[in-house]
């Protein structure tokens, strides 16, 4: 990934060289808005972060000060309610990925509050930034011999019930498990355990989730699957998505020109790759560039389905060392600072 580069002065005084990104992504990596907001606001206050490579573990720093939107990530984004000021201070732009899920029967987040708690954090969001800018993501789907194809959708019926009106959106995906050793170790030890998707599976439930969204009326999209739904309305997501940036802040001149806009588009055609694509990501995500500033192994959600989680799947006791301290990068609030990223 290559963006412009600039100088700073680190924490400690010594010069630095840094990327400096147009789009930052917080994270898919770990929930930086539940666990690290001081800390991420903090530093977008100090003017960069340092991130810390997870397979060389070369240490690299992000400036923001180029920055113009932050896609945020996040199971439980409370702590952003007060931190918004924030960013409307400094004119950046930003929207929310908010996974809300249940699984509070099967206990496969054992670190999130309530679902109750967690859809109103939802609503008040949607209240302060608009319902385009929190997109619901139900994610993933997981099977197991509790929990079939008719449970999630009575999950997602009861869930989007109270959502309508707060999000144009419902992003979802149906878990991998078994390319993963240690979800698969995980969930073998629930009392459910757990099954893959079969294609005819994948269809049902495309159907029928087709049909309990007339009501609601959400855009429906799957996140990095192969399988095309098409047929049931539904399209493939780009998570990081420059038409969702282009229809919402197109007033943004930087932004605009990072994203090619207008020329760009005026130009493309359906079966042309779009040149702003992340290579970095899946074959099937549709994600545009952006710079994660996240680092596996320091969520605190404990999600057994998780391929970046602490191997036990508990909920973790990571956080700051003390009050103030803002560290550069987020292993640095760790104290050993060693991350396994993928179990």
């Amino acid at each position: 990934m290559i963006w412009e580069t600039t100088d700073i002065t680190r924490d400690n005084g010594e010069p630095a060289a840094a990327s400096a990104p147009v789009i930052v992504s917080a994270s898919r990596a770990t929930d930086i808005p539940a666990f690290y907001a001081d800390w991420f606001f903090g530093r977008l206050r100090a003017g960069y972060s340092a991130w810390i490579n997870p397979f060389n573990g070369k240490r690299t720093y992000v400036s923001y000060c180029k920055t113009r939107l932050i896609v945020f990530w996040s199971k439980n984004p409370e702590p952003l309610l007060d931190c918004l000021p924030q960013l409307d201070e400094r004119h950046i732009h930003s929207y929310i990925q908010f996974t809300l899920n249940d699984y509070e029967r099967e206990e496969l987040e054992p670190g999130v509050p309530a679902l109750s708690r967690r859809m109103d954090v939802f609503r008040r969001l949607a209240d302060r930034l608009g319902n385009s800018r929190v997109i619901w993501r139900f994610d993933p789907l997981i099977l197991s011999d509790r929990t079939g194809v008719t449970d999630l959708l009575e999950k997602i019926s009861a869930i989007g019930d109270r959502l309508k009106g707060y999000t144009e959106k419902l992003v979802f995906s149906f878990a991998d498990i078994a390319a993963y050793r240690g979800v698969k170790a995980r969930l073998s030890g629930t009392r459910g355990g757990w099954r893959e998707f079969d294609e005819a599976e994948m269809r049902l439930f495309a159907s029928e989730l087709a049909a309990l969204n007339r009501s609601w009326g959400f855009e429906l999209s799957t996140c990095g699957e192969r399988i095309d739904l098409s047929p049931f309305g539904i399209g493939r997501n780009r998570c990081i998505d420059d038409e969702l940036m282009i229809r919402l802040f197109p007033q943004d001149e930087t932004l605009m020109r990072f994203l090619g806009w207008p020329e760009r588009y005026r130009s493309a055609s359906a079966s042309r790759p779009n040149p702003n694509r992340d290579k970095g990501q899946r074959e099937w995500c549709g994600c545009i560039r952006s710079k994660d500033i996240g680092a596996y192994g320091t969520c605190r959600h404990g999600c057994l389905y998780c391929y970046a989680a602490r191997r036990s799947g508990r909920p973790g006791r990571c956080g700051l060392r003390s009050e103030g301290y803002r560290p550069e990068a987020l292993q640095d609030v760790l104290p050993g600072r060693s991350i396994k990223t993928i179990m």
